[in-house]
């Protein structure tokens, strides 16, 4: 694992929630665990790995993930075994 993937998905399942990870570095995150990640109409994005998916919407205007973001990004990671 790169040491930037590992220090995003240790972001992740840090308490509290932090509200400073950038969002593209999710998404770089999600590619690199086999994931896809899909655009939708305006800021609406779809996370998937194996078949399981995740919808979100990218921060505007600015780019960091939002607190709720995170922490649904945390269980979702949960229920795939995903753990840092």
């Amino acid at each position: 694992m790169k040491g930037k993937h590992a220090k995003t998905l240790e972001a992740i399942f840090r308490r509290p929630t932090p509200a400073g990870i950038v969002f593209v570095d999710i998404e770089a995150l999600i590619v690199w665990l086999g994931g896809y990640v899909r655009e939708g109409s305006g800021s609406r994005i779809s996370f998937e790995i194996r078949r399981s998916c995740r919808h979100m919407h990218r921060p505007h205007p600015g780019k960091e993930a939002k607190r709720y973001q995170v922490e649904a990004l945390r269980e979702w990671f949960g229920e795939l075994g995903v753990e840092p």
